[in-house]
């Protein structure tokens, strides 16, 4: 099936007004179908809008626990869904909107000697779970990104964190695939469009830093020098 903007031998403004017709009906579908998640105000709670609304909620409460308690969270996925997942990290880290104390966050896609060496050495399948195995420890967090959420080295990371005692968390599409059974909270994109899932996931990931971002500190407690302390 020819791309709709494929035409070759079109003039010039004809191929323009092509592009920019295609650009804004595009803008205008993605504004349709996000629209189409939550209900319009004042019009009561779809199921659809009520459960995602209800599932990020769970996910920033999850998060705010495990940072509280001093926890880690290990951010994950493959292609477009592993450029998500450093966002995501990057903004726990950093932050988003506010000056705030920074937040324990890791992408497990960016070591390429540890990516290529488990890969190498190991399995595709185990690049993901092997980190697990030796960075987390209990109370951390997993949490996947996946627009099918049946990528085997997604599946068996959460499958591994769930034997080493973490909390796993994943943004999903398609229903959620395989992976929806593998974690304690999934927020799930229902679509089919693997472009529209990205681009929500992205969403859902800074509505997620946008819950906890609020109750943050700018700044760590001062510990007082060691000499200084009341014995």
């Amino acid at each position: 099936m020819k791309h709709p903007l494929i035409e070759f031998r079109a003039p010039a403004s004809r191929k323009r007004e092509r592009e920019l017709d295609y650009i804004h009906r595009r803008i205008r579908e993605t504004g349709e179908a996000l629209a189409a998640l939550v209900p319009p105000p004042g019009a009561g709670t779809t199921p659809a809008g009520g459960e995602i609304g209800r599932a990020l909620r769970e996910a920033a409460d999850c998060l705010r626990r495990a940072f509280r308690k001093g926890n880690r969270v290990f951010v994950f996925g493959n292609g477009g869904s592993a450029a998500a997942a450093q966002h995501f990290a990057s903004e726990l880290v950093n932050r988003l909107h506010r000056t705030r104390i920074g937040l324990s966050a890791l992408a497990l896609t960016t070591d390429s000697a540890v990516l290529t060496s488990i890969s190498n050495d190991q399995d595709f399948s185990r690049v993901f779970a092997r980190q697990l195995e030796a960075l987390s420890r209990p109370g951390d967090v997993a949490f996947a990104l996946s627009t099918s959420g049946s990528s085997p080295n997604i599946l068996a990371a959460l499958r591994t964190a769930r034997t080493l005692g973490l909390t796993r968390l994943a943004l999903l599409g398609k229903g959620g695939g395989p992976a929806r059974r593998q974690v304690d909270h999934a927020v799930i994109v229902p679509s089919g469009s693997v472009p529209f899932i990205q681009e929500v996931q992205l969403l859902f990931a800074h509505l997620i830093v946008e819950l906890i971002e609020p109750g943050l500190p700018a700044r760590k407690p001062r510990t007082p020098p060691a000499s200084s302390r009341r014995r």
